[in-house]
């Protein structure tokens, strides 16, 4: 079965490729809030529908003005990719999948989209446009040989970390069906509980975490607001919340895959004791 399956890794850039980055950030979030702008007021002024292919015209407009001359310092493919997530955004919320797109702020997860014709994939490394070496990917776990790359998505977090996120076609074997079935309950106390009574406790070092992360909130909330060392104190709270993120994303993804390649013999008596007990 063929399927589009993202890949997911993290990457450590050097000052040069930080500072590009950042341009790139910045330049598709003004790109996506102008175009929001524009087509909001059209709306609201002219009862006029924008699609994207008039935004694309515009934007070419734009990097035609003076003032927005930095606009031609990152990738074309970049900005026109931004203008594609605004106009999935709104056919989202015209299908009533989604609220009305929102402004993006620069205090939020950065990320840029770069297609197959903004980067190269040579032996097991990526060049991006606008950049002279390849990226220090750290890769957890190798493509599928067979995979043929779509796009990819370069995102920072808010704790200053850099991902970047492979968009693939890949083939995949699908599981063999059973006819037995859980449920899963997230809580707080316990981190995930089966309907046949099985239970995930917290890991310890979540528990570590969680209690350090108080201590570290009331140190932020004793900053004076917009200094330094309120800057420094939210940037560890939020290298804190990534690792309880993580923690929690890595007990729940070993937890269900343990139940769904579980045998479906051991499934079916596991769901017949549950429902007996119940």
């Amino acid at each position: 079965m063929i399927v589009q399956k993202a890949f997911k890794y993290r990457f450590f850039p050097t000052d040069q490729q930080a500072a590009q980055l950042a341009r790139t950030f910045g330049c598709a979030r003004y790109v996506y809030n102008r175009a929001l702008e524009f087509r909001t007021s059209a709306w609201q002024q002219e009862k006029k529908s924008i699609d994207y292919h008039t935004t694309a015209s515009t934007l070419t407009e734009w990097k035609k003005q003076p003032e927005k001359a930095f606009l031609s310092e990152v990738s074309s493919v970049v900005l026109q990719q931004s203008l594609r997530n605004l106009e999935t955004a709104f056919t989202n919320f015209f299908e009533k999948r989604a609220q009305y797109p929102k402004f993006k702020s620069r205090r939020d997860r950065q990320s840029a989209r770069y297609a197959t014709n903004a980067f190269t994939y040579r032996d097991g490394r990526i060049t991006l446009a606008k950049q002279s070496e390849p990226l220090d990917i750290v890769w957890s776990r190798p493509l599928p040989e067979d995979a043929k790359i779509l796009n990819l998505t370069v995102s920072r977090d808010t704790s200053e970390r850099y991902f970047v996120s492979i968009l693939v076609e890949t083939e995949i074997k699908p599981l063999r069906k059973i006819k037995a079935e859980v449920g899963i309950d997230l809580g707080i106390k316990t981190l995930a509980t089966t309907s046949d009574g099985e239970k995930l406790e917290n890991p310890r070092p979540l528990v570590r975490r969680e209690k350090r992360l108080k201590r570290l909130q009331r140190r932020l909330s004793r900053k004076v607001k917009d200094s330094n060392n309120r800057k420094k104190a939210r940037l560890k709270v939020s290298k804190l919340h990534a690792r309880i993120s993580d923690t929690r994303r890595d007990a729940l993804q070993k937890f269900t895959t343990k139940i769904i390649r579980a045998q479906p013999c051991d499934l079916c008596r596991r769901t017949e004791r549950g429902r007996d007990d119940a």
